[in-house]
């Protein structure tokens, strides 16, 4: 199948399995992963409709947007680069040249980083709190006070922007245990939105391909999906 055929086919999925919970299918936003895939993929999933594209490797994805520019330049301005991977400090600059939303802040240290750099460039950067499922390989805040914490040192910047939250599910064939990790999200959500009104948390991104229906029953407004879309990586 080709990239368009799969975008059609997860854009139908998504769409039904959001009417099948009671939701509406404009509640669910398509990240489509391009990590590993080069430009010419991308541009084909953008013909398709795809507009958001997650990257997580800076030496990859900002050759690849410097490309991405030239279409920009064309007429395409609704493009949008998510960072969804690990971020280094050393990294935060060149991430920040060229990502409307980092999903992947996942320490203190990186929210001084971001601030910083930020404030440099003279841009307000959209931020998502990494959340960590219980895996100890897996990045994120894993204590809830640590996260409430990194939550007040990032509203009292003037130059980040709280847009809710991310996680990855456990590594697992088991779906309880999947399922009480996006369920945990949604309600660590609830809780961050009494205690911080003054965010909006409309950002529950999680899901990805293997498990992306369990995700969006669970309150998922973003899913992040790569290989049913773009097929298998090649690193």
């Amino acid at each position: 199948m080709s990239i368009k055929d799969n975008v059609d086919r997860i854009t139908a999925s998504l769409a039904e399995i959001a009417l099948r919970c009671g939701r509406k299918p404009c509640e669910i936003t398509l990240c489509a992963v391009s990590k590993f895939h080069p430009i010419a993929a991308m541009e084909e999933a953008y013909a398709a409709g795809v507009r958001i594209f997650g990257e997580n490797r800076v030496q990859e994805f900002y050759p690849k947007v410097r490309d991405w520019d030239k279409l920009r330049a064309a007429g395409s301005p609704d493009v949008e680069i998510h960072m969804i991977g690990p971020l280094q400090r050393n990294k935060v600059k060149k991430t920040l040249e060229c990502c409307s939303l980092v999903q992947s802040v996942d320490r203190d240290e990186l929210i001084d980083e971001l601030d910083k750099t930020a404030a440099a460039m003279g841009k307000t950067q959209g931020i998502l709190f990494e959340i960590n499922s219980g895996e100890d390989a897996k990045s994120g805040y894993a204590d809830k006070a640590a996260f409430f914490r990194g939550v007040e040192k990032a509203l009292s910047s003037r130059h980040l922007r709280v847009e809710g939250l991310m996680t990855m599910a456990p590594l697992t064939d088991n779906e309880k245990a999947v399922r009480a990790a996006f369920r945990g999200l949604y309600t660590l959500r609830e809780e961050a939105g009494t205690r911080y009104p003054e965010v909006q948390w409309k950002i529950l991104s999680m899901g990805m391909s293997g498990d992306y229906p369990i995700a969006i029953e669970e309150g998922a407004t973003m899913v992040r999906i790569g290989t049913a879309i773009f097929g298998e990586r090649q690193p």
